[in-house]
């Protein structure tokens, strides 16, 4: 059984694909152990609760500083006995004592087709906005590794989705969203935990599934 948990900011959309996945039984051998948030406000720790999940907040604000935070939650995923992090929707930085122990077990949802439009300033609504400024016919989404660079991990899994010439970034969000993001996270986690992701130099490959 993989434990995960899922580190949130949000409402939380991309943990709900990961419950409904888990209940419909698209994602096996994978138990969500908890949701963790750095907002006491987001609405994905309602979702959490709403399914019978544990679900907490684990803020930088209410630490003495940044250090202290990051060796806060370290403990308390280790505490967990957590085999993977997945990031949806986390809008803090993964500290590197993290990246180091959870190596090729952090895996982030990125909302384009990497290495277009991700790195540093490219979340929610920018990642959109940059893509239609720039006119790309197809934009999609990314599941990667995470490393210590900023969306440089091996990539897992990417869809792609097309883009229309009347698109505004919210309707270009929740098109890729909906085609790509619920689909290939829960894909990934799934695919994770039946042992059919292999990374080799840096490169991730996703095996078959028995037949």
């Amino acid at each position: 059984m993989l434990n995960i948990a899922v580190l949130v900011s949000g409402g939380g959309t991309n943990l709900q694909a990961i419950i409904d996945s888990i209940e419909n039984h698209k994602i096996t051998n994978t138990a969500i152990k908890v949701v963790i948030s750095n907002n006491k406000g987001a609405y994905a720790l309602e979702r959490a609760k709403n399914h019978g999940i544990p679900a907490e907040c684990i803020s930088p604000r209410d630490y003495e500083d940044r250090e202290v935070f990051n060796q806060a939650l370290l403990a308390r995923l280790e505490e967990l006995g957590i085999d993977l992090i997945v990031l949806a929707g986390y809008l803090v930085v993964i500290p590197e004592c993290i990246i180091k122990r959870f190596r090729n077990r952090i895996i982030n949802i990125h909302p384009s087709l990497i290495p277009s439009f991700c790195g540093t300033g490219y979340y929610g609504l920018k990642v959109h906005e940059a893509a239609l400024r720039r006119g790309v016919k197809v934009s999609g989404a990314t599941v990667h590794f995470v490393d210590e660079g900023t969306d440089t991990g091996p990539i897992i899994m990417q869809k792609a989705v097309p883009v229309y010439a009347d698109d505004t970034p919210e309707v270009l969000q929740r098109r890729i969203m909906e085609q790509a993001e619920w689909q290939i996270l829960p894909a990934a986690i799934n695919a994770i935990a039946n042992g059919r992701i292999k990374v080799c130099d840096g490169i991730a490959a996703v095996l078959p599934e028995d037949k």
